[in-house]
């Protein structure tokens, strides 16, 4: 959204990106050992629901420094993928057109039309696509599911 549509015009829908990036970061620091500056060590304890005799107070506590390095260090992975990411979508501007087109005119698209896209080759219409799929003249929609499904969102970045 925000290489196409810019900065001022990024939609809630890319905040779930955001947070789900954002989990598997701190995931991968905290949990996973994925940091050299943290090392191969568990900052979190798992939240568990209350449960036949668990304690409430059963987390870890690390100090206010340990958090800062901790945020700091799921930051710069964030950053890094972020800027990754949109290297990616820069470069492949054509690829991310294209496979734009092919949401908005069959709603889905497998794996045979994802080859096609980052071959660059015409996208054919899914295997189940019938004929009679195709949008009546002045309908103004497309695909097996017409008539009322949710806007596609390209991703956060």
């Amino acid at each position: 959204e925000e290489l196409i549509f810019g900065v001022e015009n990024v939609t809630t829908g890319a905040s779930n990106d955001i947070e789900r990036a954002t989990t598997i970061a701190r995931n991968m620091v905290s949990k996973w050992g994925f940091s050299d500056v943290m090392g191969p060590m568990t900052y979190a304890e798992d939240e568990q629901e209350v449960f036949l005799g668990r304690s409430m107070t059963q987390t870890r506590q690390i100090s206010s420094d340990t958090a800062k390095k901790l945020d700091a260090e799921v930051r710069i992975l964030i950053d890094r993928c972020y800027n990754r990411s949109r290297q990616i979508l820069t470069d492949n501007m054509d690829k991310l057109h294209a496979m734009a087109d092919a949401l908005m005119k069959y709603e889905t698209i497998d794996m045979t039309q994802i080859d096609a896209i980052m071959e660059s080759r015409e996208v054919p219409p899914p295997a189940d696509w019938a004929v009679s799929d195709e949008p009546k003249s002045g309908a103004g929609t497309s695909g097996p599911a017409a008539g009322g499904g949710e806007p596609i969102a390209v991703g956060a970045v």
